[in-house]
């Protein structure tokens, strides 16, 4: 029987130890997000225009995990409460906090 021996993608004391902005970028650094974003990328140039960043909800579900925040609720509130937490989520100022309903209807497209 063969030992397979895995690499860290970071090393977890370090990675506790940086700070909230510092943080997400290691971690973003490592993992692929696009194939996700290609699920919500529109079709066509016509229509109306994208309400949501899907781009900074697809990172705040990670981050969510990050941060061990327990619910999608908990997710939201924090979003609406933290401005700081809402930039290094990716949000921009004039982007609206989306919704738990958006983000179940996320959920379910990525599942």
């Amino acid at each position: 029987m063969t030992i397979v021996k895995q690499i860290s993608l970071f090393d977890i004391h370090q990675l506790l130890e940086m700070e909230s902005s510092h943080r997400y970028d290691a971690i973003f650094s490592v993992i692929d997000i696009q194939p996700i974003f290609q699920l919500f990328s529109k079709k066509t140039l016509k229509g109306a225009p994208r309400e949501l960043n899907y781009g900074a909800m697809i990172q705040s579900l990670i981050i969510r995990i990050v941060e061990r925040i327990p619910t999608i609720k908990d997710l939201v509130k924090r979003l609406v409460h933290d401005p700081l937490f809402r930039f290094d989520c990716g949000f921009l100022v004039s982007d609206v906090v989306p919704s738990e309903s958006s983000y179940s209807r996320m959920i379910q497209v990525i599942s």
